[in-house]
């Protein structure tokens, strides 16, 4: 890179855009780049889906409550930004899949519902016997030949059956992206099945050798699988907004056309303001893009990209208030049954810190592909058929003390099938068309909080790169 001082823009300032930022400050310092960065957010506030409120003494994630820690990036962040000793594992406890209006608990030993435990297995009531011998044939199955993506509903039928797949692959699953398992890509959103099953032939056996213990048994590990911060996850946003210091910040600001000249980027923003760029990351979600480039036939995809409307309803009551004959941490719902709520997390007991002592804090779901209409009821009528639901679950007396409505309005990129060779197909055609553009975030290669701050960290790398090289 030439000592003439490059400049960066970042659109989007959502988690991935401010990982970007913060990285590519990093960067700058450690290694003395000259470099002027600029993050523009169309919002009046950064952070994205990450948002936390406190009311009444409870701690309300609006957005994503928590993120894989085996995914390292997520807390390896929150540790860089001083969060370490704030962060927590999610209580453990066992977790329910409601079907026919009953709670059954997830079979022990199932990962993301392929059965690993043999007796719990058979002992459910979550399956038929047919269902059970159905879902047994995957131990005698040949694997799939090999060939082009497909939809998980396509590949998991295969495996196990149709009463495994809608009972409980289905509910686990879709909660994730909040779609429709029949057109949500395998290759996409979990290619890691489709490689047990080569290697292993069958599911069921691969998963099971996976989670045999190799050499010494590790240490009891306390708490669960998730992490989050005991102050609010947007806590992380607002540490890493006060750690940019030579970035300067655009909010309530969007850019709406980015054209070519002369080897740099001129990009307008909607306040009149024009910014020329050497090169720049687009971390904004993908329906917007396509509109910043003049409409280009090749990026046709992401205008046609679906996104599902969800909503969140945290509810707050005395302890008093709710009864449960279940232990546990909460349930997702079959897609058969008859009710509005998708899932339903017993936030309290999952997230300790979450509710003050002598509180319950209920955080149930709405809206999935193909049923999103309820988001756009009012909140009180959100709230009553949440209620209604949960009162056919649970026994609930007198009304919430608390509550919480929000509403993410085609929020969830729906990676269906082909998503992934077409992402390869459109970050061909920029490559081409508009070098040192590079694309990251939620609509593209993965919806949790570490896979958007590995496509920031990502696109850091090979901002810099491009920089150097053209250079």
């Amino acid at each position: 890179m030439s000592a003439n001082r490059k400049k960066i823009v970042i659109i989007g300032g959502g988690i991935t855009g401010l990982s970007a930022a913060f990285y590519l400050e990093k960067e700058m310092k450690e290694k003395a780049l000259p470099i002027d960065c600029t993050l523009i957010e169309a919002s009046p506030r950064l952070g994205g889906k990450i948002q936390t409120i406190h009311k009444d003494g409870y701690v309300i994630e609006r957005g994503p409550d928590s993120f894989l820690e085996r995914k390292k990036s997520a807390t390896e962040l929150a540790e860089q930004l001083g969060f370490g000793e704030n962060l927590v594992n999610n209580a453990t406890g066992q977790s329910y899949v409601l079907v026919d209006e009953k709670l059954h608990p997830i079979p022990e030993g199932a990962v993301m519902g392929i059965p690993t435990k043999l007796s719990p297995f058979i002992k459910t009531g979550l399956f038929s016997v047919f269902g059970k011998a159905r879902a047994s044939l995957d131990l005698i199955l040949p694997a799939s030949e090999a060939k082009g993506d497909r939809s998980l509903g396509e590949f998991f039928r295969r495996r196990v059956g149709d009463e495994v797949v809608e009972n409980l692959i289905e509910p686990l699953l879709s909660g994730i992206y909040a779609g429709d398992i029949d057109k949500l890509s395998l290759m996409s959103t979990f290619p890691q099945f489709y490689q047990i099953e080569q290697k292993h032939r069958s599911l069921i056996l691969g998963m099971k050798k996976g989670r045999q213990p190799v050499g010494p048994k590790p240490a009891k590990k306390k708490g669960g699988m998730f992490q989050t911060i005991n102050t609010g996850l947007h806590t992380m946003v607002e540490a890493i907004e006060n750690r940019l210091e030579s970035t300067k910040i655009y909010k309530g600001t969007r850019a709406v056309q980015i054209e070519r000249q002369q080897g740099k980027y001129l990009i307008e923003l909607d306040n009149g303001q024009q910014i020329l760029a050497d090169a720049a990351i687009v971390a904004s979600p993908h329906k917007s893009i396509s509109s910043l480039f003049g409409h280009k036939e090749e990026l046709d995809y992401l205008k046609s990209m679906t996104s599902t409307s969800v909503a969140n309803v945290a509810l707050g009551f005395p302890d008093s208030a709710v009864e449960m004959e279940h232990e546990g941490t909460g349930f997702v719902i079959s897609r058969n049954s008859d009710f509005a709520i998708t899932a339903c997390t017993w936030t309290n007991k999952k997230w300790p810190h979450t509710a003050p002592k002598g509180k319950t804090l209920l955080r149930a779901y709405v809206g999935k592909a193909g049923d999103e209409s309820i988001v756009e009821q009012s909140d009180s009528e959100i709230v009553r058929i949440v209620l209604d639901d949960l009162k056919r679950i649970m026994k609930i007396s007198g009304d919430p003390e608390m509550v919480s409505v929000t509403r993410w309005n085609e929020s969830m990129p729906q990676y269906n099938v082909g998503h992934k060779q077409k992402m390869k197909e459109i970050r061909d055609t920029f490559s081409r068309s508009f070098p040192g553009i590079f694309l990251a975030g939620a609509s593209f290669d993965g919806v949790g909080i570490p896979d958007c701050i590995d496509q920031g960290n990502l696109a850091v790398n090979e901002i810099i790169e491009y920089l150097t090289k053209a250079n």
